[in-house]
């Protein structure tokens, strides 16, 4: 089965708080360079940075047990247990855009393998911006089928985001900064850009992230954390 969920970001967008760990910065240096490639005149190494989202699974949302009866974390009271895995991403221009696609794929055993029987789990996409907040979010189930007999199943899903490449871009003035030539034994060379509270709110701002994963309880993250 496969089922697919979108979104999009604009600058203005309502920001909507969650606890997520906020993104390492990256510096930004000119597009026209490839990672890795020496400076011109040896002094240092280009590191590229792109406005799509980095992609990524949250730590501690990548798996999700159900339990009967409701509410008992005993494991012998394990009824249903599921896995994220196989995520791959893909990105690419579309107008004034870059859209992120990531794909998964959900995995999930039971304790009976009687019956058929149907299991819906949540799942949430996410654009998650440098500072840690939350720019859009959308909650979804994955359906999974379990045939009579059958005890393991899985579904493969796509998630979707849209991010304006004005919002993930830097300012120029930022960008200047960045990308300021650096010669050895000058007082600027052993200066970090990214240590000057401005040019580091800048990039953290400009940089996103595409997370997916289940969306828990309370209960259920504790679980995750504590088994």
């Amino acid at each position: 089965m496969n089922a697919r969920t979108s979104f999009a970001f604009r600058e203005g967008s309502a920001p909507l708080k969650l606890r997520l760990a906020a993104l390492t910065a990256m510096m930004l240096l000119s597009a026209c360079r490839t990672t890795g490639q020496l400076a011109d005149d040896a002094g240092g190494v280009y590191a590229v940075r792109s406005t799509c989202p980095i992609a990524g699974v949250p730590a501690g949302t990548g798996d999700i047990t159900l339990f009967d009866p409701a509410g008992s974390t005993d494991s012998t009271a394990i009824d249903v247990t599921a896995a994220i895995s196989d995520v791959r991403s893909t990105c690419q221009d579309a107008g004034a855009d870059s859209v992120s696609v990531i794909t998964f794929t959900v995995t999930a055993l039971r304790r009976d393998s009687g019956a058929a029987r149907q299991v819906a789990l949540p799942y949430f996409n996410i654009a998650l911006r440098g500072n840690g907040t939350v720019s859009a979010k959308t909650v979804h189930s994955a359906v999974i089928n379990f045939p009579a007999g059958r005890s393991r199943s899985w579904t493969r899903l796509q998630a979707v985001v849209r991010v304006n490449r004005g919002a993930a871009s830097l300012p120029a003035n930022v960008r200047a900064i960045l990308t300021r030539p650096r010669k050895s034994g000058e007082t600027q060379a052993a200066v970090d850009p990214m240590a000057e509270p401005g040019v580091r709110a800048a990039v953290q701002n400009a940089t996103f992230e595409h997370l997916i994963g289940f969306q828990l309880t309370q209960d259920q993250l504790k679980y995750n954390a504590t088994r």
